[in-house]
Order: C-alpha cells, then sequence, then structure tokens
C-alpha cells in the first residue's frame, strides 16, 4: 500500500474514531449562522457531514485522475504499437529493397564475369593463333637454315673432295 494511502485511511479512521467517542458532542444542538439566518443544528454533525462530503469529493476526483491517466496511457500504447507497426513496416522495406539492389549487383558481377571470360578466352585464342605462327614460322626458318647449312656442307665437301 502507498505511503498517501494508508495515512489516508489513518485520518479518516482518526476523524469516525473520535465522532464515535464524542458523538454525545456530536448530537448536541448548537446555534449556527449562516450568513442570512440563524439555525439550530447539532454542529458536530455538520461538520462530520461536510468531511464526509469532501472526502466523496477528492474520491470522485482520484476516480477521475485515475481514468483519465488510464485511458491516456492506452492511447499512448495504442500510438506507440501503430508507430511501431510502421518502423516495422519501413525495415521490412528496406530488406526488400536492399535485396533487391544485391540480385542487381550480383547480376552485374555474373555479367561482368560473362563479359570478362568471353575477352579472356578470345585473347587465349588470339594468342594461340599468334604461337602457333610464331612456331611455323621458326621452322621455316630453322628448315631454311639447315638447308643453307647442307647445301655449304655439300659445296664444301665437293671443293675438299676436288683438292684431293
Amino acid at each position: 500500500m502507498q505511503i498517501r494511502t494508508l495515512l489516508f485511511v489513518i485520518v479518516l479512521g482518526a476523524i469516525g474514531g473520535l465522532a464515535a467517542l464524542n458523538w454525545e458532542a456530536f448530537n448536541t444542538p448548537t446555534p449556527l449562522w449562516l450568513g442570512v439566518t440563524t439555525v439550530q443544528a447539532p454542529l458536530g454533525l455538520v461538520m462530520l457531514g461536510l468531511t464526509a462530503l469532501l472526502t466523496a469529493l477528492f474520491l470522485v476526483f482520484i476516480v477521475y485522475l485515475q481514468s483519465s491517466i488510464l485511458l491516456e496511457a492506452r492511447r499512448h500504447a495504442k500510438e506507440l504499437q501503430a508507430n511501431r507497426e510502421l518502423a516495422d513496416q519501413a525495415e521490412a522495406s528496406r530488406f526488400t529493397e536492399l535485396r533487391r539492389f544485391i540480385e542487381l549487383e550480383m547480376q552485374a558481377v555474373v555479367r561482368q564475369d560473362g563479359e570478362t571470360r568471353t575477352a579472356l578466352l578470345a585473347r587465349m585464342d588470339r594468342l594461340d593463333t599468334e604461337i602457333l605462327a610464331a612456331v611455323n614460322q621458326s621452322g621455316n626458318s630453322l628448315a631454311a637454315y639447315i638447308g643453307e647449312v647442307e647445301d655449304r656442307l655439300e659445296r664444301d665437301g665437293k671443293v675438299a673432295v676436288e683438292k684431293r
């Protein structure tokens, strides 16, 4: 129990106990001046009634405050839930956009890889052709050099045979 509630209960109990112990004095009629006229009434009961009325008014005020706070809290909770759902939708949208971006980038990488592969294979084919041409040319040159050396050897061999 909160300290305010406990204090409230203690004060009400003290007023009730005081009224019960002094009931005779509370019921004794006295002349009361109301500003316009004088009335014979028990002062203690009038004061006790006013205290009860004031207590009832404070209780109604407390109930009103608590209900308005509860309604306000409920409204804030609904707004918070709506904002949370909006944030979740925005996050899902960002994830969808990120997925689409990644897919587009992956497609671009695959396309670029294909283009690079095609260019590389074309270059390798060209180099292969150039190497084969260079090997054939080297073979032809070597054959020509060998033929030239054979011709010289034959010529030199004939010259050597003739000198003997």
